[in-house]
């Protein structure tokens, strides 16, 4: 048989169809570099969608569970790079969640080595890009709580861990809401990365759609918090931080408190019309149009809207280009204005 040979950190590659069976048989010696030889050379077969399909129908990916239960911490993250390349494809990804692999994979979660939990991770968070992905890692939110909550790891895997915990809530929040979710999430807001306080404002705007979110964002003193990040350098900072805001102010606590913190005029400064960044901040303005809507619910809140009133008229006329824009202003104005 005819074998590729490359560097010394790869195992010889077989031709053809060969390949990715042969390299699957040498990952069973007890001899720790050669499975990780063995594992080097599938990594870069899995670049090719071929091997890639070959490795997920062909039976092959039960035989990884021994390997991420591996007394080498070398193996075990080679393993989870392995399935990081697969979930790269679709396939992968449905194969992965239809194996036995996910729950000794999430036990990994607390491994000893960095670059092993990184990898977990980057797997964790491709599979939550299905929601059958996000709906079976759902289980995993206590877990991926509880890993925020020690913030010990470095903010690329804190990137990757909130991103997949907002995919995940996106579809049920109410793991996250259980698990102190929205307290962790408000410390975050203000981390010094920008990436961080994108994600964590991101699943915080996910917890705030259900009732009891409401009111966890009520309570937790994250609204001030929240009133700051309007303000924010990043544009979608400030999209998710007004979304927040937003499903917050449907509560009367919620407009209390904002009302409280002066949030109109805030709120009324985002919406004003800038041609150039009109595109860009369309979220921005309409999460901010539908808070003042809500706003305007409250006594206080009308009151000090009616003082504003042109700034919205203008934008609820048939000068304002974006439709979406237009009905949201309109509907807030009707709303302003509305006499019983």
């Amino acid at each position: 048989m005819a074998f590729v040979v490359t560097d010394s950190t790869r195992a010889p590659v077989a031709f053809g169809l060969r390949a990715v069976p042969k390299l699957f048989e040498e990952l069973q010696p007890p001899d720790p570099d050669r499975r990780l030889r063995a594992l080097g050379s599938l990594c870069d077969l899995m670049h090719d969608p071929e091997r890639l399909y070959q490795t997920v129908h062909g039976g092959f990916l039960e035989q990884l569970q021994v390997l991420l239960k591996d007394d080498d911490p070398s193996v075990r993250t080679k393993t989870c790079e392995l399935l990081h390349l697969l979930t790269g494809h679709s396939i992968g990804r449905q194969a992965l969640l239809s194996s036995c692999l996910l729950p000794p994979l999430s036990l990994l979660l607390g491994d000893s080595s960095p670059s092993c939990r990184r990898n977990v991770h980057l797997v964790l968070n491709r599979l939550a890009l299905l929601p059958a992905g996000a709906q079976a890692l759902l289980s995993l939110v206590p877990k991926l709580m509880q890993k925020l909550r020690e913030e010990e790891e470095e903010e690329e895997v804190q990137v990757l861990l909130l991103s997949t915990l907002s995919r995940c809530s996106q579809l049920d929040a109410q793991p996250a809401l259980t698990s102190d979710g929205v307290s962790l999430l408000g410390h975050k807001l203000s981390h010094r990365s920008l990436k961080v306080r994108r994600e964590a404002s991101a699943v915080l705007m996910a917890l705030s759609v259900p009732e009891d979110g409401k009111q966890q964002v009520c309570e937790g003193a994250v609204l001030p918090v929240l009133v700051g990040l309007l303000q924010d350098e990043d544009l979608e900072v400030q999209a998710n931080a007004a979304g927040v805001i937003m499903y917050t102010v449907m509560i009367t606590a919620g407009k209390q408190q904002c009302l409280d913190l002066g949030i109109i005029s805030v709120l009324l400064d985002l919406v004003k019309r800038n041609e150039e960044e009109e595109k860009e901040k369309k979220a921005l303005i309409m999460y901010s149009l539908r808070a003042l809507t809500a706003l305007a619910e409250a006594p206080d809140g009308r009151r000090l809207l009616l003082e504003q009133l042109p700034l919205l008229v203008k934008r609820s006329e048939a000068g304002e280009r974006d439709p979406d824009i237009r009905r949201a202003a309109q509907t807030a104005v009707r709303v302003i204005t509305w006499t019983p």
